[in-house]
């Protein structure tokens, strides 16, 4: 499988479940990780979900998923209520992009689906994806500004 040996297939994600083991309740504590140090590739962008899981536990990682929800929930909110077309298919595309990019991501260091580089959005290191994140959360700001006008 292009020059990779049998032993270096699933690495990425087989360090990701060691590291969802020790999650715990509450985790290690912040800073505490041992899987970002040496063991967990690209810790603080593809797979920082699983390092926030090993560092405040179970809480931190259904925090972060919550947060998703409502963000999404909220996004899903301002498009219903908008009367313009474009405003909507606009809100939508960027509420989608949220929700998609969290989940694909979440389900890469769960490994339900192979390794794909989605960053989680606002949590994963990159200049890129931060800028766009903010960019659409901007967006979806304005949309729902313009949707409550009177």
């Amino acid at each position: 499988m292009h020059g990779r040996t049998e032993g270096e297939r699933g690495y990425h994600v087989i360090q990701s479940w060691i590291a969802m083991i020790v999650w715990g309740l509450t985790g290690l504590g912040l800073g505490n990780s041992k899987q970002k140090l040496f063991f967990l590739p690209e810790s603080s962008s593809d797979f920082i979900f699983t390092v926030i899981g090993e560092e405040f536990g179970f809480i931190g990682g259904m925090t972060i998923i919550v947060v998703f929800s409502l963000l999404l929930w909220q996004g899903l909110r301002i498009v219903s209520r908008t009367k313009d077309v474009f405003g909507f298919f606009l809100g939508l595309g960027i509420t989608m992009m949220f929700g998609l990019q969290s989940i694909m991501n979440i389900a890469v260091v769960s490994g339900i689906i192979p390794t794909k580089g989605i960053p989680l959005p606002f949590l994963s290191t990159g200049g890129s994806s931060l800028l766009f994140s903010m960019l659409g959360i901007g967006i979806l700001v304005n949309i729902a500004k313009q949707s409550f006008k009177v």
